[in-house]
């Protein structure tokens, strides 16, 4: 056998052995991590329920026509006030 005759059969061991190495890759289980995960996320985001004060505070939010910052403020501010126990700020209408 020559030289090159030999090269070429260690560069063509190489190549299968290699292949075998790429094949055996944890792909498939990797799919079925996701799976899991997948299934796990959205039993997570079960919508949650809402209280009553929250409801009353999304409506007179509503009433005011208040959006974005102004809205998270109010509804923070009026949930605060229910939570204490006093009447929500309904009276403070523009």
């Amino acid at each position: 056998m020559t030289l090159a005759s030999r090269l070429a059969a260690v560069a063509l061991a190489s190549l299968l052995a290699t292949g075998t190495a790429f094949a055996q890759a944890a792909a498939p289980a990797a799919k079925s991590d996701t799976k899991t995960d997948a299934a796990t996320t959205t039993e997570k985001k079960a919508p949650k329920e809402r209280s009553a004060e929250s409801l009353e505070c999304s409506k007179q939010a509503d009433a005011k026509g208040l959006k974005g910052k102004e809205r998270k403020k109010f509804r923070r501010e009026c949930m605060k006030e229910a939570k204490a126990g006093t009447a929500a700020p309904a009276a403070d209408k523009k």
